[in-house]
């Protein structure tokens, strides 16, 4: 799958999965828009590529806020002329009940991954629209699908990105853009560590991870990040409004953890 003379936008394109298809996108001839609030790991993946000859320019925006989205996505277009697809991984995990989940929590996790993707899209979508053909691939979660204990903001929140993907892929599909969504199980990113971190044990919580999977482990950033590449790739050019999970196996299972022998 070879993107050269395409630019593809990434939100959260700093770090975990979207980094990882940031590097893939321009291993593979496309030229980058990172779009990320960690200004040490923006920078860092946008020198990393061009140090590897690829093209990357990095912006720091909070996704949840409209103004700073369309601010990335102008300079996006004055570097590299247009844009040919989006990919969005930004995202965060909060904790919490319908009792324990904050106002403050509540609108945090929606506005980043929720919100964010919206504002993206509609940032994005003119400029689709010119170029007569686009992709947008959006990173949701196998929270999308089912849920766990204590997470309800970060659960609805990839509920209702499954949502936006839809609606997208019906609204402008006589357009020829593409809306997909992915839905990983658990991956080794920062999100994973910082979560880990929170156990006095972490090494129980990657290793309970693990086990959930049938494949009997967590996937790596690049794994996921193979799965959108493809979406956001004319190989994909009839798939437009589905769900991709890739999770190992975590969903087709009956219990928790899978039996050995």
């Amino acid at each position: 799958m070879r993107f050269d003379g395409k630019t593809i936008v990434v939100t959260g394109g700093a770090l975990g999965i979207g980094e990882a298809a940031s590097r893939l996108l321009a291993e593979r001839g496309s030229q980058v828009s990172i779009v990320d609030w960690d200004d040490e790991a923006g920078n860092a993946t946008c020198a990393a590529i061009e140090k590897g000859g690829g093209r990357a320019i990095f912006t720091k925006a909070d996704v949840s806020d409209r103004t700073a989205v369309e601010n990335a996505i102008a300079s996006t277009i004055e570097t590299f002329g247009g844009i040919d697809g989006l990919i969005v991984s930004a995202g965060i995990q909060r904790y919490g009940t319908a009792l324990t989940t904050s106002d403050d929590q509540w609108d945090e996790v929606l506005g980043v991954n929720l919100k964010g993707a919206w504002n993206a899209a509609r940032a994005v979508i003119p400029h689709l629209q010119r170029a007569g053909k686009g992709s947008i691939v959006n990173v949701s979660s196998v929270q999308a699908l089912a849920s766990q204990q204590n997470v309800l903001a970060y659960t609805v929140s990839k509920h209702a990105l499954l949502g936006l993907t839809r609606s997208i892929a019906m609204d402008f599909a006589k357009e020829n853009i593409r809306a997909n969504a992915v839905c990983p199980g658990t991956v080794d990113t920062p999100m994973l560590r910082w979560a880990a971190s929170l156990d006095p044990d972490p090494q129980s919580v990657y290793d309970a991870c693990s086990q959930m999977h049938p494949l009997g482990r967590i996937a790596s950033p690049k794994e996921i990040a193979e799965v959108a590449l493809f979406l956001a790739h004319e190989s994909s050019s009839f798939v437009t409004g589905s769900v991709w999970t890739a999770d190992g196996g975590l969903l087709t299972q009956i219990g928790g953890v899978p039996q050995t022998n």
